[in-house]
């Protein structure tokens, strides 16, 4: 080959290897390439081909959970009141959740996420796939991320103070006491002040008495109506979904959902609430009169739960309005029955929502455009059924995440809650390191 040649192969490779840079460069930049693609990343390639498919939600290793070994009475012992056990529970000892429990169901995350730290080993779920865990249980406190404290503050509340004037209440003070007493005692609470334990508090009321001495920790609450900025807030709190009390939706396939839900909009439960649930007896009164609309008074029983499945299932969307706090249970009885809410609460925060788009499968409207007469209901009606269809398919994708469970499941729930958990590390870790070396009170907190 003569010089010339070598030249001319020289300019045409350099002048190729600027094209494919420059190509790339460009994709880069509007977002259409990416190098964890089909040939460096296999779960992109079953998203090409499966247009519903969800990528599943894992971390690249478990997060490091030590958890107290506390006496029964602290937990399971106030689901077996007879009994006197008081060795820490074990996964073998783990009495299952009450078929039976009325409305203390939806507040028991405390129970659903200390059971899935009690799992040995790697599962395998019906299909005989791998469960993805994203925490695990660690036997040693000095490699843990996070510290769980497996008190059932919501049971507490609804075994001994749910009457906030009977004697029993004391019972539950009492568990408080002694719970923040065997805190104050451990190392690796007084190490971070608290600020790297995951306490559960999802009833509004649970821990009533002494919340205000954890408030550094990480807390998993249903919302903030209960509490003061200073003590939960989302930059450092977990909002966990309520456990949904009626039976989830797991063969929906009907041929045309939107035609043979013929209810256009759903509701019963309770109308008379305090705070910012005085909406519903509002949105009673303006409702009434619609033939499409379906909007009934009832409380908590079997029977009104079964009744609550089969309504919600009949209809195309699911009213939530605010309770005593801005959340509730039926929100969640909502996406598993592949209702789409209709969400009228002005100050609800939501499970998941840096990971979920709510918006995709819920409509929101605020407390002013819900009372305006006819406004939602027409925006309802005039709502297009391919939109609509498409909310409804996103809901049967998601809802697996609402689902708590023992063993667990890739995605469920309570996996969902311990990947939030991680979520709240970076700043936890900054506020406990920042504790460590001031040697003054925090100047951030003073008015500048």
């Amino acid at each position: 080959m003569s010089n010339c040649d070598k030249t001319m192969y020289k300019k045409a490779g350099l002048t190729l290897a600027f094209f494919i840079i420059l190509t790339i460069t460009y994709l880069f930049l509007v977002g259409n390439f990416d190098l964890r693609g089909s040939y460096f990343n296999p779960f992109l390639q079953n998203s090409l081909s499966q247009p519903n498919w969800v990528p599943p939600c894992r971390s690249l290793t478990p997060l490091r959970v030590y958890m107290y070994d506390l006496p029964r009475r602290f937990n399971v012992g106030m689901l077996r009141r007879r009994s006197s056990d008081e060795t820490p529970v074990t996964a073998e000892t783990l009495p299952p959740w009450p078929t039976v429990s009325g409305l203390r169901k939806q507040h028991s995350v405390e129970y659903w996420m200390m059971a899935s730290l009690l799992v040995d080993g790697k599962k395998r779920d019906e299909n005989g796939d791998e469960v993805i865990m994203e925490a695990v249980r660690v036997s040693n406190p000095e490699i843990a991320d996070v510290f769980f404290v497996p008190f059932f503050s919501s049971l507490s509340f609804n075994v001994y103070g749910h009457n906030m004037t009977d004697p029993t209440t004391e019972r539950d003070k009492q568990l408080q006491v002694d719970l923040l007493k065997f805190l104050r005692e451990s190392k690796y609470w007084q190490r971070s002040e608290g600020r790297d334990h995951v306490i559960p508090m999802h009833h509004p009321n649970a821990f009533r008495f002494l919340r205000e001495q954890v408030n550094a920790s990480i807390l998993i609450v249903a919302d903030f109506g209960r509490y003061p900025k200073s003590m939960s807030n989302l930059r450092k709190d977990v909002v966990a979904p309520y456990v949904h009390v009626v039976d989830s939706y797991t063969d929906d396939e009907t041929p045309d959902p939107f035609e043979s839900r013929t209810t256009l909009l759903f509701f019963r439960g309770r109308t008379v609430r305090k705070d910012e649930g005085v909406v519903r007896a509002k949105l009673q009164k303006l409702l009434e009169g619609y033939d499409d609309v379906h909007f009934e008074r009832s409380f908590a029983s079997e029977e009104n739960i079964r009744l609550s499945t089969e309504g919600m299932r009949s209809s195309k969307f699911c009213l939530h309005p605010a309770g005593d706090t801005p959340s509730s249970c039926r929100l969640f009885d909502a996406i598993v029955s592949h209702c789409v809410p209709v969400i009228v609460s002005d100050q609800i925060e939501l499970p998941y929502e840096d990971e979920l788009d709510y918006s995709e499968f819920s409509l929101f409207f605020s407390t002013e455009e819900a009372l305006e007469p006819d406004y939602m209901i027409e925006h309802l009606r005039r709502f297009p059924k391919e939109k609509w269809l498409r909310m409804w398919n996103k809901l049967k994708n998601i809802s697996r995440h609402y689902e708590f469970q023992y063993p667990p499941k890739s995605g469920d729930a309570v996996n969902m809650l311990w990947r939030q958990v991680r979520h709240k590390l970076p700043s936890t870790n900054l506020a406990t390191h920042r504790t460590r070396r001031l040697k003054i009170p925090d100047w951030w907190g003073r008015k500048r």
